[in-house]
Order: structure tokens, then C-alpha cells, then sequence
């Protein structure tokens, strides 16, 4: 039975937890209202009874929890998949070669090895969730980095000098301003001549992999600007330390609880329902442990020995017995990644532009009757795309310490297959950048442990098909039960 007319219901009469009187056929009254956001309303009514009461009754004590921390469970499954990912490399390894793959070492690299694909999957949720696809971004990157090394290998320095401290900004600055240019290019093709986005990236696939040879004839440019590597994580300059780790940790702990606390505040501003507060403080706690708990794993991988002297006898320091164990703390690359995935969270829930992106994957016709700009919103989301491509450009750059032909390959195939395992969907609509960006870690961890267990790569390949395949068919699955 649908309400006949909106409002509120006079005061003294109770409605459901859907805020709906039956009794009188309106709307909830401020009483009710009051009652059910402190929890205290009492099922007195017939209807009440019969459907609110046995379905509390039978619901276990894990949906409970679930349905008061308001967890994802599509999360929890990526958590229990990589868990199972890495537990099992780590037992074959371990059985049959003698390594283990859960050590400070291989999580640290696999940390900043993920840093790239993860930048690249925060912009493809936004792509996919307008329904659309971007098979270029590999090739973009390749094309970029092959700017950005010849910019730092031969063309600055003709002008500047070498190891000029403009060299890393203009180089920077440069690959970004060509990177977003590409992406609001093949942007305006896709919305302003109604070329499907699948056909215009797959011809940017071919064409800006053919420009990347075509700068340096397929050679390979080396080395870097000593700044611009940083950016990379290589060598001792490539981290910020034991101390300025604790630090981003401790800030990071901080800005947790703050979102719970605002959060929470805003829910109760605008009337929404808000979670227990055990559950609050479950979610602050278990965050915050996460955030130090890598801290101390990121702080527990020393300088190699080498370094490690090198840096003693740069600055004078006595070199002792037992020698100096100079933890690395958190990468640079790892640093900008995370950074990147708050500012595209930010951008994907809090802005307008980001309701937009979601509106138009909902329903673009209804967007555009709306008043939306749905073309401009899509040019804006491809000069995005490009943006973070010259981004993980940098970083790939930074952290080969050259500018090599084959940079980006295959890139596309594992910024997809991170969004889609993240829960980004196909048909378009929904997605979110953490869930990306897990999904990144999840599939260099596949690609990290198949390589220290000696897998071929082409094996590889077939792996990470599969998991693409399989990842698609879990996402059909789950929306086809939640309707």
C-alpha cells in the first residue's frame, strides 16, 4: 500500500522502520522519527510484528554485524582473495623452493610494483561506470615516458645543463600537460562524434605505441634526472624513512577518525540513520591498526648493506660491529598512489562532477534530460584518464631509470581486469576507487607470485584472463541476486 499524500502523520501515531504509518496512510510523524533514529521504537503494530520482528530473528549474528558497520562484502571478498593469494605462493615457495614470499623484502616491492596500475584503475572506474572503456592507457604511458626520458636525456640538458633542478619540474609538467591533451583528444572523438570509446582507444592502442618507437626508433633512454628517479622508490632516496613514516601514519589514523566523526555528524544533520557506536569505534580501530600495522611492516625493511655504508661514509657516521639498520619506510610511489586514490574518492563522492559521472552511467538519457552536459562530463573523464597515465608514466620512468620502448604493455589488460575485480561494473553505473585499487594489488600479487614461483609469462597471461573472465561473471552473479 502506497501512501496517499506526503507529510508528516499526527504526533502521537507510531509507522515502520521505512517510515511509512500504515495505520493512517501517511508519511512518518516527528515522533516516530525521533524514536527510530535513537533505536527506540517499539514494533506495536500488526504489520510491524509480522515483518520486521522474524526477519531479526533469523538473521545471523554476522549479518547484523555487516548490515551495523555497513562493510562491503564485495570487499571483504578481495580481502579473503588476497589473503588466500598470498598464503598460498607463500606455502608453495616455501615447500618447494626453500623462499617465502610473505617477507618485509617482497611486500614492500609488491607495495610499490602495484603503484602504477593502481593510479591507472582509479581513472578507469570512472571510465567504465559511464559505460565506456579506455584500451589505450598502456600505450599513452609508454608514449608519454618516452617524452619524458628524451626530455631528461637529450633535449633539456642541450639548454640547462645536466642535473639542473628545472629539469624534473619541466619534464613533469610537460608529460602531464601532453598526457591529459591525449585524453581529452580521444574524449571529444567519443563524445562529439559518437565514435564508440572501444574503437577510439583501440586505434590510440596502436597509434600512440607507434609514436613511442618513432621518438627514439625504438631505442632505450637512460638515465634520469637524480631527482625525477625518486619519484620511482629506487635506491635509499626512494622512501621517507622510519620517522616520516610513523608520521603519515599517525596523520592518516587521524584523518580516519575525523571522516567517521564528520561522517556521523552529517547523518545526524540531515536525518539519515547512523550506525551503533560500537560500530564506530570498530571501524576506527580496525583502521587505524591496518594504517600502523603497514607502517611497522614498510619500517621493517633495512637498506641493503651496500647502501647502507655508502650512506655512513657520505655523512660521516662510524660505521659499527653490528652494522646500521636503516629502515626504507614508506615509498615515494606508494605515497603518490594513495594520495591519488584520495583525491579521486574525493572527487568520485563529494563533488559534482563525480554525481555526474555516476548519473550518466545510471541512465544517460535521463542525465541528459536532467540538464547534464553528458559530453563535456565525458571529454573531462578521458583528459582525467590521460592525466593519471602520465602520472604512472613518471613513476614507471622513475623507477626503471630509462624510458623503454615496451613501458605500458599489456597495462590496459590489468587496469581493467583491477577495476572489474574491484567491483567496478561493466554495465556501467557503479564502482569505487578503493575497490580498484585493491584489485590492483590483487592482480600484481597473482603476477608478482607466478613469477617467483617461475611461471612463464605466457602462463601469466592465461592467469590473468581467467581472472578477468571469472571476475566479470561474480559481478553478473552478484547484481543478478541483489535485485
Amino acid at each position: 500500500m502506497e501512501p496517499e499524500e506526503t507529510g508528516w502523520a499526527s504526533d502521537d501515531v507510531y509507522c515502520d522502520q521505512r517510515g511509512y504509518c500504515p495505520a493512517i496512510n501517511k508519511v512518518q510523524s516527528r515522533a516516530c522519527a525521533q524514536q527510530w533514529e535513537n533505536g527506540k521504537a517499539m514494533a506495536d503494530m500488526t504489520h510491524s510484528t509480522t515483518s520486521s520482528g522474524p526477519r531479526n530473528a533469523e538473521e545471523g549474528v554476522i549479518t547484523r554485524f555487516l548490515r551495523a558497520t555497513e562493510i562491503d562484502t564485495r570487499l571483504l571478498g578481495m580481502i579473503a582473495a588476497l589473503l588466500i593469494i598470498w598464503i598460498g605462493f607463500d606455502l608453495y615457495l616455501r615447500i618447494f623452493d626453500g623462499r617465502e614470499f610473505l617477507t618485509a623484502r617482497n611486500l614492500w616491492n609488491l607495495s610499490v610494483q602495484t603503484c602504477e596500475i593502481a593510479v591507472l584503475a582509479t581513472g578507469m572506474v570512472l571510465v567504465i561506470v559511464t559505460r565506456n572503456i579506455d584500451l589505450s592507457v598502456g600505450s599513452v604511458l609508454g608514449f608519454v615516458a618516452m617524452i619524458m626520458g628524451v626530455m631528461q636525456a637529450k633535449w633539456l640538458p642541450q639548454y640547462l645543463g645536466f642535473d639542473s633542478s628545472w629539469t624534473w619540474i619541466i619534464t613533469l609538467i610537460c608529460g602531464l600537460v601532453i598526457g591529459t591533451a591525449i585524453g581529452a583528444f580521444q574524449g571529444g572523438i567519443i563524445a562529439f562524434m559518437n565514435v564508440p570509446s572501444f574503437i577510439v582507444t583501440l586505434g590510440g592502442l596502436l597509434v600512440w605505441r607507434g609514436l613511442a618507437w618513432y621518438v627514439t626508433s625504438g631505442q632505450t633512454v637512460a638515465p634520469m634526472d637524480s631527482t625525477f628517479i625518486i619519484m620511482g622508490g629506487s635506491g635509499a632516496t626512494g622512501s621517507i624513512g622510519a620517522n616520516w613514516s610513523w608520521v603519515v601514519g599517525v596523520l592518516a589514523c587521524l584523518m580516519i577518525i575525523t571522516g567517521i566523526v564528520g561522517s556521523r555528524r552529517q547523518r545526524k544533520r540531515f536525518g539519515f540513520p547512523r550506525r551503533p557506536l560500537w560500530a564506530e569505534y570498530f571501524l576506527g580501530c580496525l583502521g587505524s591498526v591496518v594504517v600502523l600495522g603497514t607502517i611497522y611492516l614498510f619500517n621493517s625493511y633495512n637498506w641493503p648493506v651496500g647502501i647502507a655504508k655508502r650512506y655512513a661514509t657520505e655523512h660521516n657516521i662510524a660505521w659499527p660491529e653490528a652494522g646500521l639498520d636503516i629502515p626504507y619506510g614508506i615509498a615515494v610511489p606508494v605515497l603518490i598512489a594513495v594520495l591519488i586514490g584520495i583525491v579521486m574518492t574525493f572527487i568520485a563522492t563529494r563533488l559534482r562532477f563525480g554525481r555526474y559521472v555516476f548519473a550518466i552511467g545510471g541512465n544517460p538519457e535521463a542525465a541528459e534530460l536532467a540538464g547534464i552536459k553528458t559530453r563535456w562530463v565525458i571529454v573531462r573523464i578521458f583528459a582525467l584518464m590521460g592525466l593519471l597515465a602520465a602520472v604512472a608514466a613518471a613513476i614507471s620512468t622513475a623507477r626503471l631509470n630509462s624510458a623503454v620502448n615496451s613501458q605500458g604493455t599489456t597495462y590496459e589488460l590489468f587496469t581493467i581486469a583491477a577495476a572489474v575485480i574491484g567491483g567496478t561494473s561493466l554495465a556501467g553505473g557503479s564502482g569505487t576507487v578503493a575497490g580498484a585499487m585493491l584489485g590492483a594489488l590483487v592482480m600484481q600479487s597473482l603476477q608478482s607470485g607466478m613469477g617467483l614461483a617461475n611461471v612463464d609469462t605466457p602462463i601469466q597471461n592465461v592467469v590473468v584472463g581467467i581472472v578477468l573472465v571469472v571476475a566479470v561473471w561474480l559481478d553478473i552473479v552478484y547484481r543478478s541476486r541483489a535485485k
